[in-house]
């Protein structure tokens, strides 16, 4: 149902940007307006994911330089059959993570500092079991495009002040005004719905991958809480990419608001938690990394020692 909707949605975008195409200019509108959404996708498709990775100053590391990051995610690119992705951490002091890169064989995992401060070892996993599915379900190529609709349509609706603004045009003057509010509107708001079906898919698909729910229950409880009162600075500078992370960046919301890039956190946790009492029994909470329950499939194994009873304050990643 939620790769049916995606597909509904993102139709609806692209018939909303021809339409404008159509509305400005007719036949030959429509058509401009194609070739410019054609070689938009095709720039974002090559570089959107380094130029995200620039933009919030992302270093990648390796396996010397942060082992269990790295191993970790290494465990769970194999549960997944997927590419090691690259990773990467952000110097940020707000707890977030998002992965990037046109396909499974280009992709790149990225975590925040602070994200590595407050997550247990199980936690840690189901975050990255997050991005891994984003990364499994083309959630990244997905985005990339819609995002790219999205400004193209902007772009377009500001060309009708100067292009279509007279009064033989289709609708006249009023109809080019209605074109330049309500069609970058229309765009961000199916952009955002395309955004929060993607992070539930994201959830179910990284809750299989790591195969305990409640890893990712508690630490979304732990990012939103925390989140919340860091400001993510890139993030405030560019709010257009703020649909990358597992949570908001930049403000959080109680419930799914058309105008939010991301569903309510306390619906994302019961769909978990329902998902761990229908789909894999026999779980418990987390309760700070101390005797979580293995799941029914077989939970990520650990390589590097015994988990910590809990996270120490300063973060045991260093």
């Amino acid at each position: 149902m939620n790769y049916f909707k995606t597909g509904l949605l993102i139709a609806a975008i692209t018939a909303l940007f021809l339409a404008v195409g159509f509305l400005i200019g007719g036949t030959t509108g429509m058509i401009i307006a194609l070739v410019i959404a054609v070689g938009m996708n095709g720039f974002a498709y090559w570089n959107s994911d380094k130029m995200v990775l620039k933009m919030y100053g992302a270093r990648q590391v390796t396996e010397s330089e942060a082992p269990v990051l790295v191993r970790l995610v290494s465990e769970l690119a194999a549960r997944a059959e997927l590419p090691m992705p690259k990773v990467f951490i952000m110097e940020n002091p707000q707890p977030n993570a998002f992965a990037t890169g046109r396909n499974p064989e280009n992709a790149a995992v990225a975590v925040t500092s602070g994200l590595m401060k407050i997550l247990n070892k199980e936690e840690l996993a189901g975050v990255i079991a997050h991005e891994l599915a984003h990364i499994r379900n083309r959630d990244t190529l997905t985005m990339t495009v819609t995002a790219t609709l999205a400004g193209a349509i902007s772009m377009l609706a500001n060309f009708a002040f100067f292009f279509g603004g007279n009064r033989d045009s289709r609708g006249g003057i009023i109809g080019m005004l209605a074109i330049m509010i309500l069609a970058p509107l229309g765009a961000m708001l199916v952009q955002m719905a395309i955004s929060r079906t993607r992070e539930y898919s994201a959830d179910h698909t990284g809750s299989e991958i790591c195969g305990n729910p409640d890893w990712l229950a508690s630490a979304l409880q732990k990012l939103e809480k925390s989140a919340r009162g860091i400001e993510n600075i890139p993030a405030e500078k560019n709010p257009a990419s703020a649909n990358l992370f597992i949570v908001n960046p930049l403000h959080g919301k109680r419930a799914d608001s058309l105008f939010s890039t991301h569903p309510s956190t306390a619906n994302r946790v019961e769909r978990l938690m329902e998902m761990a009492r229908t789909v894999m029994p026999g779980k418990s909470k987390p309760s700070g990394g101390r005797n979580v329950p293995r799941a029914r499939h077989g939970a990520i194994p650990y390589t590097d020692g015994p988990t910590p009873p809990e996270a120490p304050k300063k973060g045991p990643w260093g």
